[in-house]
């Protein structure tokens, strides 16, 4: 792999980091992208799994004091339901297909919240958001916008919402890769244990303390912005990626890029 494209991946994984650190979910949308755009699918699914989970877990630890545990235990009940469904469809998008999943999963907070009435502290509702994120972050690769709709009308603070969040996060990125594993050690073993453009394994460790940084300026961001502009800068940050991305996925479909 190019040195260029690992200086890249670097820079994009502590800049993520920092974003995600405040807005709890953009940064990882953006990452997303940007690794898919230099990784084959699996590959950008296996490292991007990685890395969210560092980053997530971080931010979760600084916070804990933060976390509803109610919330994430009832979560975790609908994860298993969506393992179970990912395990029947049995099916892996393209890379023009993670842009159009990408940029409608963007979408969502465009979504007005009045017509949303879904609220992680409601019955079952926690249970629903962990089934339909872990699907949608397993294909697609991130579920931000999808968790945010669960959120959006609690009245936890910023602070329980991000660290909530980036906990339920770390189950989700966990499965990512394990449903993504099985085509990259395939990969391996077709070319002779050698895989194509995946990053060599000190990226991995290189990684850790980027995330780690990037959370700690995130969270020295996150408190000195009120609630109201965390709602507002998180939807119109989100909202442009998902537009790049779409725009992506159609120049990909008219074969222009």
């Amino acid at each position: 792999m190019p040195e260029t494209t690992l200086i890249v991946l670097l820079a994009t994984v502590l800049a993520t980091s920092t974003i995600s650190g405040v807005f709890g979910m953009a940064g990882g949308l953006i990452m997303k992208g940007v690794l898919v755009s230099y990784l084959p699918v699996a590959s950008s699914m296996v490292l991007h799994g990685f890395i969210q989970i560092v980053s997530n877990a971080s931010r979760a630890t600084l916070l804990v004091r933060h976390i509803s545990w109610k919330i994430v235990g009832r979560y975790a009940i609908g994860v298993v339901g969506g393992i179970i469904t990912l395990a029947l469809l049995n099916w892996r998008p393209s890379q023009t297909a993670v842009f159009f999943l990408l940029g409608f999963t963007a979408m969502m907070v465009q979504i007005p919240r009045s017509w949303i009435e879904l609220n992680a502290d409601r019955r079952f509702q926690a249970e629903i958001c962990g089934y339909l994120v872990q699907v949608v972050n397993t294909l697609a690769g991130v579920a931000g916008p999808v968790l945010d709709i669960f959120f959006v009308k609690t009245q936890l603070t910023r602070q329980t919402v991000v660290a909530t969040k980036s906990t339920t996060q770390v189950m989700a990125h966990a499965v990512k890769i394990a449903f993504w594993g099985g085509p990259l050690l395939a990969a391996l073993s077709d070319h002779g244990g050698q895989p194509v453009e995946f990053p060599p394994a000190w990226m991995f460790a290189a990684v850790i303390p980027l995330s780690l940084l990037g959370t700690w300026l995130g969270g020295r961001a996150l408190d000195r912005l009120s609630d109201v502009g965390f709602r507002k800068w998180t939807k119109w940050l989100v909202t442009a990626t998902g537009a790049g991305y779409l725009g992506r996925g159609l120049l990909a479909v008219l074969g222009l890029a």
